[in-house]
């Protein structure tokens, strides 16, 4: 039976069969509380929890071409949010629509209908990945020339910047950056450089400032970027006009996460990168959440640690000593252009069967995974009420490390006893993460290096890793700005039946 054409990616996968075996059962249970939406500015003072710990033939492609990006209602994408100098006003706890909605309990059905049938959509062949793919250094530094330094990335949360004159200072790419929320609420960012010499204006980390002032000779900046202070200024000299401030990077906030490029001179293209996947991600809830508790993993080469992000294949065999036996390791993969949604095919949607879908809440459709290319994934958990796990992973200095910030959050303020289930909760999903997935994926990628002629092979149930690898090619070819633009000008969804 046909399930149509997967053309969410540059080369068109297609699902033309479905998997006919029973779903494995889980024996866990999502639970959900009915979603809050929140239109006011909080002023709580979010937990921080920093933990630092250390551990240790490719087919080709059919055509780059795809159909010009839709939202899910048909319309083209849009900002309706207002700009200002390349910035966008926040727009706390805004409503996502109706069409959005529609879609989730679209997506609902189907699924439903295979957990039922015990069928899943497949691709149309196995995909390989030559391992020089994955430890080629020079292939690394086109990744990060033409992927990390070119497509808008998930910098910060909306909820480590709750509160005005707050900041998120880090480095991506080799390029630091910092992002501000500033006293007029409107979060912008900024390579975290003085126009002086280029010293680094803060260390990485979060914190409060009402002014960033240089650790090397005192220059002095205000939270939006101006130069408001150089010391010995009548004997310093005069300034040309571009040197009036910090250097601002396009920057916008959608559905409670930071979007921003690090280079100042690309363009965006914010609208078209998204797809349309931000009013979806928007039913999570995340603009009106706390930030709770985050801790860093370091780990292997990007791609090999995120191949499992979009992996359920391996989670009842691998994690079959953690929470793997309570876990399906089929799904199905819903696109909006790189960024993916995981379904996992188990008995968690049959809470939805018998029930009339007016009546199904929003928060029991948003089960499974959210990713965003190229290195975000976002999951939940029950702890006490939702808890939701924002994972950002960044590379590092070379093909062969990586360092991934977890970040929790929740739906409403936490007392101390919740608070003791989270750090629970977050001690052992470090030491899943960690001991299991990052150890695993050392292993792959000592293999791959030691022998660079073999490959890693992605099946026709392994839809989501083979569409990661595709974009990736995609991006990595596209050796001039025109072509990234037209590639995006391109991008559609793709939701399987």
């Amino acid at each position: 039976k046909s399930a149509g054409s997967i053309s969410g990616s540059p080369i068109g996968l297609a699902t033309d069969a479905w998997y006919q075996a029973p779903v494995q059962p889980s024996a866990l249970r999502a639970r959900w509380g009915r979603q809050h939406t929140r239109n006011r500015r909080r002023t709580f003072r979010t937990v921080h929890k920093q933990r630092t710990l250390a551990f240790g033939r490719s087919p080709r492609m059919r055509s780059p071409v795809m159909q010009l990006g839709r939202r899910p209602d048909g319309a083209k994408p849009s900002n309706a949010r207002g700009r200002l100098n390349s910035t966008v006003q926040p727009e706390m706890g805004s409503p996502t629509s109706v069409a959005s909605r529609e879609l989730l309990v679209k997506q609902a059905r189907r699924t439903l209908g295979h957990v039922r049938s015990g069928t899943m959509p497949l691709g149309d062949q196995i995909y390989e990945v030559p391992a020089s793919k994955y430890v080629d250094p020079a292939r690394w530094e086109l990744e990060i020339e033409r992927i990390f330094r070119r497509v808008p990335l998930v910098l910060s949360l909306a909820a480590e910047l709750s509160d005005l004159n707050t900041y998120r200072a880090l480095t991506v790419a080799g390029t630091p950056i910092l992002v501000i929320r500033a006293n007029d609420g409107v979060v912008r960012a900024f390579l975290n450089t003085c126009r002086h010499r280029g010293s680094r204006i803060v260390d990485d980390g979060h914190g409060t400032k009402r002014r960033f002032t240089c650790p090397y000779h005192a220059w002095t900046y205000s939270t939006e970027g101006k130069l408001v202070g150089v010391t010995d200024r009548s004997l310093f000299g005069e300034l040309a006009d571009d040197c009036a401030g910090l250097v601002e990077l396009p920057c916008t906030e959608r559905a409670g996460l930071i979007f921003s490029n690090v280079m100042p001179d690309v363009e965006p293209h914010f609208d078209e990168f998204l797809c349309g996947y931000d009013e979806m991600l928007g039913h999570l809830g995340l603009a009106d959440s706390y930030l709770v508790g985050q801790q860093s993993i370091p780990g292997p080469g990007w791609k090999i640690v995120y191949d499992g992000y979009l992996d359920l294949y391996h989670i009842p065999y691998l994690h079959r000593d953690s929470f793997g036996p309570d876990w399906c390791n089929r799904g199905i993969y819903d696109a909006w252009g790189p960024h993916q949604r995981v379904s996992p095919l188990d008995h968690r949607f049959l809470q939805l069967d018998g029930v009339p879908e007016e009546e199904w809440e929003t928060d029991q459709l948003l089960g499974g995974l959210w990713t965003i290319f190229p290195n975000v994934s976002i999951a939940s958990f029950d702890c006490d009420g939702p808890l939701y796990m924002v994972s950002q992973l960044f590379p590092g200095n070379g093909p062969f490390e990586s360092v991934t910030t977890q970040s929790f959050l929740t739906k409403e303020p936490v007392d101390a006893n919740r608070m003791s289930l989270i750090e629970q909760r977050m001690e052992f999903l470090l030491g899943v993460v960690r001991d299991e997935d990052y150890r695993t994926c050392e292993g792959i990628q000592q293999s791959l290096r030691s022998n660079q002629a073999r490959s890693a092979l992605f099946g026709r149930n392994e839809i989501g890793g083979q569409r990661f690898h595709q974009w990736v090619d995609a991006l990595v070819e596209v050796d001039d700005m025109s072509g990234y633009r037209d590639l995006l000008s391109e991008m559609t969804t793709t939701f399987p039946e």
